[in-house]
This record gives structure tokens, C-alpha cells and sequence, in this order.
């Protein structure tokens, strides 16, 4: 059984070598024990509900939320880029080229992660998980388009995202985008992820995310 006590107002000590340093009130955790989240605002208020930004101290809760429904709008919005590294799903027929190294350790997209976020904050000066908050917003898509049926006919149809179905799409376009982009090529992973979500906070149509919503909203244009 794991021993937890608090030896000093300023440290937490767990099985007397694992050491972390908080605040007298822990009220303050850093997430990966370098960057603040106190500070990060959703401007976009139809997906402020649904993205989570107090971090953890590790961001891993073992899929507690996973036999509740909408409970993983509650877990912490890093959590979930490192959950969807790791299952980023198929694009069409492209399971080489979108999720075929994907191993599923959790340690090894923690990693991932934490490398991009360091490229980003090198190469903006910002606070990378404020970029990536921002990244989401704009690649959230606002409508998409489905198939509808009339006597043997199919029809598309625009309709309006869900601002859960909209997190949902942004970040499976993002991380899809990622992979792809390091597929018979020499760019890292983490260098890869950094570069889209850099794309994605600037509205660049290098970003695949972005461009995926673009595409999908041109769609739902052309089919009202």
C-alpha cells in the first residue's frame, strides 16, 4: 500500500523517494511540472464547458471516466491529446499512414507530448499549453455534412457540430495529421505534433486539422 505524508509545508514525499514540490496550499500544479494553466481562457463559448484545463500532477486517470457518459469533458484537455496519440483511429484505408506505429503506451505519448510542448514554447515563447487550447478552438469545425436517403436517393445534408463532437474532431484530425506527416519521412513524432498544432494557433492551411474544418464547412455551404 502506498504511504503518503507530508514531511515539509513544501513537499510531498510518497514512499520516501518520490518528491514533489507544491505550494503550501497545493493549489497550484503545474502541468508536466513547468507550465501554468491558472492564466488559459476558452474565447470560443460554445467549447469552453469541454475543455478542461486544470492539469494533474500526472495526467493519467486509468479511463475512470470511460462507462459515463460526456464524463470526458471533466478530464484535463492534455490527458486527452496523449489518450487520442495513442487510438488516433483510421482514416479511410490509410491504417499504414495514420495509426499503424501506435503502440498504446501511455509513458511513450506522455513523453511525446511533453517534447512538443517544449518545441512550441521554444519556437513561440508561449505558454504551449495556451497555444494548444487556442490551436483547438480554431480547428474545431461548426458544421459538417451527412447523408441523407429519398426513395433510393442519397442527399447531403449541412447540420451543426456538437461542441463535444467538435473537440472530438479536432483532435483526431490533429493527431492523424501528425502521424501522417512523419510517414516516409524524417521528422520526428513530437516534431510533427508541434508543427500542426503551431499551424492550427496560426490558421495556417499547412495545419490538417484546419483544413479538414475548412473543408467540411465549404461542404455544409454548398449543401443547404
Amino acid at each position: 500500500m502506498c504511504e503518503i505524508f507530508i514531511n515539509s509545508p513544501k513537499f510531498l514525499i510518497i514512499n520516501n523517494y518520490n518528491l514533489f514540490e507544491v505550494n503550501n496550499k497545493m493549489d497550484k500544479i503545474l502541468a508536466f511540472g513547468k507550465w501554468d494553466c491558472s492564466q488559459i481562457k476558452v474565447d470560443d463559448a460554445g467549447v469552453a464547458p469541454y475543455i478542461n484545463t486544470n492539469p494533474m500532477i500526472v495526467s493519467k486517470t486509468g479511463a475512470r471516466y470511460a462507462g459515463k457518459q460526456f464524463y470526458k469533458s471533466k478530464i484535463f484537455i492534455v490527458e486527452r491529446l496523449i489518450n487520442k496519440l495513442m487510438v488516433p483511429g483510421h482514416r479511410a484505408k490509410k491504417h499504414k499512414i495514420t495509426s499503424r506505429q501506435c503502440t498504446g503506451k501511455a509513458m511513450t505519448n506522455y513523453k511525446l507530448v511533453e517534447d512538443a510542448f517544449t518545441l512550441i514554447e521554444k519556437r513561440l515563447g508561449k505558454n504551449p499549453i495556451e497555444v494548444f487550447v487556442k490551436a483547438l478552438e480554431n480547428a474545431a469545425p461548426r458544421e459538417e455534412v451527412i447523408a441523407i436517403e429519398y426513395g433510393g436517393a442519397r442527399y447531403p445534408k449541412a447540420l451543426e457540430c456538437a461542441p463535444q463532437r467538435r473537440i472530438d474532431l479536432a483532435l483526431r484530425i490533429m493527431t492523424q495529421g501528425a502521424y501522417s506527416k512523419t510517414f516516409n519521412a524524417k521528422r520526428g513524432a513530437a516534431e510533427a505534433l508541434a508543427a500542426e498544432i503551431i499551424s492550427a494557433y496560426q490558421l495556417q492551411a499547412t495545419s490538417n486539422a484546419v483544413s479538414k474544418k475548412l473543408e467540411l464547412e465549404r461542404q455544409a455551404d454548398a449543401a443547404r
